[in-house]
């Protein structure tokens, strides 16, 4: 028998909480410890759709990157977004676990799958964790061969879950490049940590409008690079789920779902 506890116990060593940012908000937030869990679904956010989908599927626990409450929460009605959610998983049974900024700094986590996904290898950190250097934010890594930036951005449109964003480029379609750095979510806080690791292209998400263009303004100062691809956050951290999953299910005796539902919040886009 698998209990809630078992799972928690599996997922917090592979992914330390000493990993976490101290903002951050990991662990267990809704469920009985000791309830018997037989199947998993893992997704990237902690939803109604997503809840939906575990019940469909009778599952009675699931892991999400992103945390259900990361901010203060004084109030759980359902007539709040969270509220409902927090209601749905107890009316069925269901807990709710996540690990965010801890897998995104560990080892085969968030970084690591998104890296795997584009095809890079000899990878290390992007932002070497001050008492683990081998662990961190991001990553930096080789293509297999040098490709075109055009080229690296149909790889990432075809590697990564397709989102009405799509795929952004910042730079000469036509320049080859060879080295990348990755940052899965939200990462233009680490573009002087990209352009000084010497990458030729930095791929993340949610790269907002002044820091995008201030890169590329001091890019264009030197050789032009680090270019720019960006991402939908979502499916930046997509690939992570696999990844937990089969751990998960390697570990303990549990049958594991990943879930292909977008939970990005655009559906559409025109005028590009």
């Amino acid at each position: 028998m698998t209990t809630v506890a078992d799972i928690v116990r599996v997922l917090d060593r592979r992914f330390p909480h000493s990993l976490a940012e101290d903002w951050d908000v990991n662990g267990l937030s809704v469920g009985d410890p000791t309830a018997t869990v037989e199947t998993v679904l893992f997704a990237v956010d902690p939803t109604m759709v997503i809840v939906r989908e575990a019940i469909d599927a009778g599952a009675t626990m699931i892991v999400t990157h992103h945390p259900l409450m990361l901010r203060g929460v004084n109030a759980v009605a359902t007539t709040s977004a969270h509220g409902a959610v927090v209601h749905a998983a107890i009316s069925n049974g269901i807990a709710l676990y996540n690990a965010h900024t801890n897998a995104d700094n560990a080892t085969g986590g968030v970084a690591d799958a998104l890296a795997l996904a584009v095809g890079l290898s000899s990878t290390v950190p992007l932002v070497p964790n001050a008492d683990d250097p081998t662990q961190g934010t991001g990553r930096v890594g080789l293509l297999a061969g040098p490709l075109s930036l055009g080229e690296f951005a149909e790889r990432v449109a075809a590697s990564l879950p397709r989102t009405a964003q799509g795929v952004r480029v910042a730079g000469d379609i036509d320049a080859m490049v060879t080295s990348v750095a990755v940052c899965g979510g939200s990462g233009d806080s680490f573009l002087e940590a990209a352009r000084a690791s010497g990458a030729d292209v930095y791929l993340t998400g949610d790269l907002r409008h002044h820091p995008a263009s201030s890169a590329r303004e001091l890019a264009d100062l030197g050789n032009g690079k680090p270019y720019l691809v960006d991402v939908a956050h979502f499916s930046s951290e997509w690939s992570w789920l696999a990844a937990a999953a089969d751990h998960v299910g390697d570990v303990a005796s549990v049958v594991t779902i990943v879930s292909t539902t977008n939970t990005d919040p655009w559906t559409a886009r025109y005028g590009a």
